[in-house]
């Protein structure tokens, strides 16, 4: 028998799909997959597998052990084999390869998974939604998108991944491990992607290289002949002048909305059918977009490489530096084309058109309340649920919105950085200076449309149309009892907490 592995003898057919084997054995192994038998169940959890060496695997996720270690860099594995295939990552050795396209590859499953790319065959299926795979693994993984099972758990922070290889990509955030080296330049990196990524520098025509360059010199020889921005690649250029043309000719097939570049068509379609084909390799999080993924991975390392050159500050994103510069410059390069307020940020702009529009596409669905914006949705939905994640340091008091807590620190620091240019009165919020003003214009320009009555601020405003509504969306997690204003919350609940609410 063993000499069927040097004449590649393999005399075993599975009569269902015709694969052929060296031995019996995986012929019988095999055909489980085509009746879905798994007579090994684990006496843990429950779960049930088609060969007793798996089901021996899978018993260490419950009781940790790894006997298995790697003398170069301490590495820890559940099986021998898995330390085999470590290995090469030290040693860059690659014994298995394509017969098709002579790709080389550390391990042998690797290879097989990688012959379906040539034969486009997926033989594995999602008995909940029905999606193909190339390998069996894929399909294990994928179905934790359903069941929202996250079995690998990092044993320093506790995060939960639903495969054990971003587990393992994550853990290099705490060990500051860096096991993939660029045999060119010597670089390292924690991640496999990255290094490939990187060698394109090297690899990749001059072209590609010295637009690369151009990151590190900064380099920017194409200029828009509208506003004179300058750009370091020409296609930049192109896809920038329509900002001023207003050109958009890429259009959604689905719902007709155009857009000016052809990628961000691509990825608004994305929308319509729910696919997120990338995955963040440290947390598994999907996204539409790649430059959605590079953007998110620093998240988890921290990077931030794009540098303000006047103030030194650094950003994770390009575009959130250029936005910055706007503070230095005071640059409003958007502009209403209802009223001709300017701003700074295109966001901002889309937002503010809505006062215009009255366009609420925001909705809380658990009282159908409808917002402009869906920050304020996600600020809202809090006076449900009670959530204040942002805490004072000092004091230790929560609040439901970050600029709430911005707020209540001035109460500590006595920083009151909003003056009143009529009077010279100082206040720690810019809102209560707006509306400070109007005492000196008299003016009231939030009206009731029930009952006409005038207000300075929004905020009492909305407080008084409760009064006609009867909306009492304040609750007390005690008695249950509920009240139009927080304000009256917190003085009901200290007869159950006996503060008087004074001193």
């Amino acid at each position: 028998m063993h000499k069927r592995i040097h004449t590649g003898e393999k005399p075993y057919q599975c009569d269902i799909c015709g694969k052929s084997f060296s031995y019996s054995s995986y012929l019988s192994t095999h055909k489980h997959i085509h009746t879905g038998e798994k007579s090994y169940p684990c006496d843990i959890c429950g779960k049930s597998f088609t060969q007793n060496s798996n089901l021996t695997v899978h018993k260490g996720i419950h009781t940790g052990e790894k006997p298995y270690h790697c003398d170069i860099c301490g590495n820890s594995f559940s099986r021998n084999n898995h330390l085999t295939t470590h290995k090469r990552i030290h040693t860059g050795e690659k014994p298995y390869h394509c017969d098709i396209c002579g790709k080389s590859f550390s391990s042998s499953g690797y290879v097989n998974v990688h012959k379906l790319i040539h034969t486009g065959e997926k033989p594995y299926y999602c008995d909940i939604c029905g999606k193909s795979f190339s390998s069996s693994g894929y399909v294990n993984v994928h179905k934790r998108t359903h069941t929202g099972e996250k079995p690998y758990h990092c044993d320093i922070c506790g995060k939960g991944f639903t495969d054990y290889r971003n587990l393992t990509a994550h853990k290099r955030i705490h060990t500051g491990e860096k096991p993939f080296q660029c045999n060119i330049c010597g670089k390292a990196f924690s991640q496999n992607s990255v290094l490939i990524r990187h060698r394109h520098i090297h690899t990749s025509h001059s072209s590609y290289l010295y637009r690369h360059k151009r990151i590190h010199t900064g380099e920017k020889p194409y200029h828009c002949d509208i506003c004179g921005k300058s750009f370091s690649q020409s296609g930049d250029v192109t896809a920038h002048k329509r900002t001023h043309t207003g050109e958009k000719p890429y259009n959604c097939d689905i719902c007709g909305k155009s857009f000016s570049q052809s990628g961000d068509v691509t990825a608004h379609k994305r929308t319509h059918t729910g696919e997120k084909p990338y995955n963040c390799d440290i947390c598994g999080k999907s996204f539409t977009n790649i430059s959605h993924v590079t953007i998110h991975r620093r998240t988890h390392t921290g990077e931030k490489p794009y540098h303000c050159d006047i103030c030194g500050k650094s950003f994770s994103e390009n575009r959130i530096l250029t936005a910055h510069k706007r503070t230095h410059t005071g640059e409003k390069p958007y502009h209403c084309d209802i009223c001709g307020k300017s701003f700074s940020y295109n966001c901002v702009l889309t937002v503010h058109r809505r006062i215009h529009t009255g366009e609420k596409p925001y909705h809380c669905d658990i009282c159908g309340k409808s917002f402009s914006h869906n920050s304020v949705l996600t600020a809202h939905k809090r006076i449900h649920t009670g959530e204040k994640p942002y805490h004072c340091e000092i004091c230790g008091k929560s609040f439901s919105k970050n600029d709430y807590l911005t707020i209540h620190k001035r109460v500590h620091t006595g920083e009151k950085p909003f003056h009143c240019n009529i009077c010279g009165k100082s206040f720690s919020d810019n809102r209560n200076l707006m509306n400070h003003k109007l005492i000196h214009t008299g003016e009231k320009p939030y009206h009731c449309d029930v009952c006409g009555k005038s207000f300075t601020d929004n905020r009492n405003l909305t407080a008084h149309k409760r009064i006609h509504t009867g909306e009492k969306p304040y609750n007390c997690d005690i008695c249950g009892k509920a009240f139009s204003q927080n304000s009256i919350l917190t003085r009901h609940r200290h007869i159950h907490t006996g503060k008087t609410g004074k001193g």
